[in-house]
């Protein structure tokens, strides 16, 4: 089955759009189209958090509320979810408990920004944590900026209303609005538009193949958090769209005892709960990769695929010697993640080719893992340097090493220089030390740019291979540990 509509709910009705641009973003269509104008556009980059909405989608049985930036995603991403913006929070009876705590705790001035974080906000109060405490509420807020009023009043309103969060109007609809989204039907094929220009989200990889072989120049996009950018700020004229969103065997988590394999439509909140239970640094990464808007709509392959010198994940599952699944039709090969990189944005893939899925193996009782991401910024910045190890020791005998960077040259790489000259050495002898890291040296010739200067990183590199190993071989830290404690909180205890 097929439709020629991209299609969600708005305030309980059903939208359908059958003659969008296929670049077209949400937030030009709730702003232009829907002229619903609450839900601001501050960065185009999906930074600032300004055009926060949240997507309601079934997960499980049961609505699970995402925010994310309408300004870099696809309107067509929206297919299958209901759209709510900041005027679908206030009823008849008045404001929805999150608005009037923002009025009591004066948390607006200029009130700019103040849509998208009472969107956040929203979503934070249906979220299913645990407990939320100030540290959950920063990390929701870390994708929203504001500029006049500080944030300490607006993390106040969020720990009276989210703590605990009283039911609301959505939750009292809960049942009407999975019912309508069950006539969504999955495995439906949706293409908008015509043979030159489109908009397609395939049901199927059998769908998939098709399209690719007919329309080998397409753009494959799953979570659009880096080719949204290509259209706001590059101003690329993308014709040819396919989302990956629709296909239910993309969309998987498998685990054993020994290996996580992520598919290429997971985003990074459905996977971390995997990836934290690894490693405490792999957690720490999780958390601050992007933003939980970013963390929402990005994916993990999506973040390999993209090819960037300095992607999060790619260096951490270099050193877990991770495994790519590449399929063009229905054949399959397997690559080491570390071969798929071969320039600056140019990769092992065939143009028919997509990304299907990637497994990590889990370390074994002698490994040990250590990750540093160095930033300017702690929350939602991009790295300088990031380095992954996970280095296998037995006795005090470094018997096994995998070193990776990324920033330290056009494509995240392994340091084989480092490996060998630790590999055969005790890992309490601080020459092991110095010899991986001056090794370093023969690994990589980084670049200077904007981020950091060649001779900035290449020290930082150095210094943390010495503070890797200085870390696995018990050594106390005479520096405070980089993922161990804020360097900045939104507001004071």
């Amino acid at each position: 089955m097929s439709r020629s509509t991209i299609s969600f709910l708005r305030r309980g009705q059903r939208i359908d759009v059958s003659n969008a641009d296929p670049r077209m973003t949400l937030l030009e269509w709730i702003r232009l189209s829907e002229r619903s104008t609450g839900t601001k556009e501050g960065c185009a980059e999906g930074d600032c958090g300004a055009c926060t909405v949240v997507l309601a989608r079934e997960r499980h049985g049961r609505l699970v509320y995402e925010p994310v930036n309408a300004c870099i995603l696809l309107l067509g991403q929206a297919d299958g979810a209901e759209v709510i913006t900041v005027e679908d929070l206030e009823t008849s009876k008045g404001l929805h408990p999150i608005q009037d705590a923002m009025v009591e705790r004066h948390g607006s001035q200029c009130g700019y920004c103040t849509p998208g974080i009472v969107m956040s906000l929203f979503a934070l109060s249906h979220a299913q944590h645990e407990k939320i405490d100030r540290d959950v509420v920063n990390d929701a807020l870390a994708g929203n900026l504001c500029r006049c009023t500080g944030y300490k009043p607006i993390v106040e309103a969020a720990l009276d209303r989210c703590v605990s969060p009283k039911p609301d109007h959505f939750d009292a609809r809960e049942s009407a609005t999975l019912a309508e989204l069950a006539n969504f039907k999955a495995g439906e094929d949706v293409f908008v538009g015509n043979d030159d220009a489109f908009f397609a989200a395939p049901g199927s990889e059998a769908s998939l193949a098709f399209l690719l072989k007919g329309h080998p120049d397409a753009t494959l996009v799953a979570g659009a958090t880096d080719i949204g950018l290509w259209i706001t700020k590059g101003l690329q004229d993308l014709k040819k769209i396919i989302w990956l969103g629709r296909i239910r065997s993309l969309a998987t988590i498998e685990e054993t005892e020994t290996s996580l394999t992520i598919g290429a439509s997971i985003t990074h909140q459905q996977a971390l709960p995997r990836l934290a239970a690894i490693d405490p640094d792999i957690a720490e990464l999780g958390r601050r990769f992007g933003s939980t808007q970013v963390r929402m709509s990005g994916t993990v392959v999506g973040n390999i695929a993209n090819g960037s010198p300095i992607g999060d994940w790619p260096p951490v599952f270099i050193a877990l010697g991770a495994v790519l699944e590449l399929r063009e039709g229905f054949s399959s090969r397997k690559l080491p993640l570390e071969e798929f990189f071969i320039a600056y944005r140019k990769q092992n893939r065939e143009p028919q080719e997509y990304l299907r899925r990637v497994t990590i193996q889990k370390p074994g009782p002698d490994d040990h893992i250590r990750v540093f991401k160095v930033t300017k910024r702690r929350d939602e910045d991009i790295s300088a340097v990031m380095g992954a190890f996970k280095v296998t020791v037995k006795g005090d005998v470094v018997t096994e090493a995998r070193i990776a960077f990324g920033g330290m040259a056009g494509i995240p790489k392994r340091a084989h220089n480092a490996e060998r000259a630790i590999i055969g050495a005790s890992i309490k002898d601080i020459a092991t030390w110095r010899a991986g890291a001056e090794a370093i040296e023969r690994d990589f010739e980084p670049l200077s740019d904007h981020r950091a200067s060649a001779e900035y990183r290449m020290r930082v590199a150095r210094n943390l291979v010495i503070k890797a190993l200085a870390e696995i071989a018990g050594v106390p830290s005479t520096t405070t540990r980089i993922f161990a404690h804020r360097e900045a909180s939104h507001a004071a205890e």
